[in-house]
């Protein structure tokens, strides 16, 4: 194992949505889950490294599927457990959070399961950079799950958040990120005015982190609710559209007739139609 060296910056940010050139060869702690989609924005950041959270890991192990994407790209990567840090909060990762998951390049660094995030964070300092001008090309992106027609409103899957566009206003939307504000921050809890969002809850996690866009969004008067963790895949709109059960809903949700245990494609074709 290399010593971990003093010269690569280790960077925190809320969600991988959001990175820049700035990130290029750094050690990247991010408070997003540890998916596909969010390993393939690592990926295109030219990161050195990754951390994130590996959202309870749920149906398919989908939440830490980017650990081993990543490490077939031969770039270092692990994941906090979805209990040990709240996830959306890079801040809380490096505090809190504890190691769930690494992939070889990663236990090559020196990184093992339970440590703490920051010391781990240390180590990948050491990875050998590797630059992928070009990584495999993704499946993951924006669906229309059911077509408007008249009043019905359409249903469009986006696989994360990232993927949200001005025309999604008065859409019912699924999206396969997860429920937790980045950073705690309200106005990161949907950015357009849509008629009702589903997210993934990611297993909930400490302090609840992966259902709290809900509460901001039920002061908005909107319908919002989340899928359990082991119902369907973390990142996959589609994967929640096809099994997606119901784990939490908020107010408004629930005086439009969403409850717990309901499939996610019967809600969302409920509030489609109001």
């Amino acid at each position: 194992m290399t010593p971990p060296r003093d010269d690569v910056a280790i960077r925190l940010a809320d969600t991988v949505t959001r990175l820049d050139a700035g990130h290029a060869g750094c050690v990247l702690v991010t408070g997003s889950h540890g998916g596909l989609i969010a390993a393939r924005y690592a990926a295109a950041a030219r990161v050195r490294a990754a951390i994130f959270n590996d959202a309870g890991r749920g149906l398919d192990d989908a939440g830490v599927a980017g650990i081993a994407w990543l490490a077939r790209l031969g770039i270092a990567a692990a994941a906090v457990t979805h209990d040990s840090a709240r996830i959306a909060d890079a801040a809380d990762s490096f505090a809190r959070g504890r190691i769930g998951c690494a992939n070889a390049a990663a236990r090559a660094c020196g990184v093992a399961v339970g440590e703490e995030c920051a010391d781990a964070a240390r180590k990948l300092c050491c990875a050998p950079r590797v630059i992928v001008d070009a990584p495999p090309p993704a499946s993951e992106g924006r669906h229309v799950l059911a077509p408007g027609r008249g009043r019905t409103a359409t249903i469009a899957g986006l696989d994360s958040i990232g993927l949200l566009e001005q025309g999604d206003a008065g859409r019912v939307l699924v999206v396969g990120s997860h429920g937790g504000l980045h950073g705690g921050d309200p106005a990161s809890a949907l950015p357009v005015a849509a008629r009702a969002a589903f997210f993934h809850d990611a297993g909930v996690g400490r302090d609840a982190a992966g259902t709290t866009r809900l509460a901001v969004l039920d002061a908005r008067g909107l319908a919002a609710a989340t899928v359990g963790h082991r119902s369907a895949r973390i990142g996959d709109a589609r994967s929640m559209w096809a099994t997606g059960v119901l784990s939490v809903v908020n107010d408004t949700a629930r005086r439009a007739g969403l409850a717990a245990g309901m499939p996610l494609r019967d809600a969302a074709l409920l509030l489609a139609r109001r």
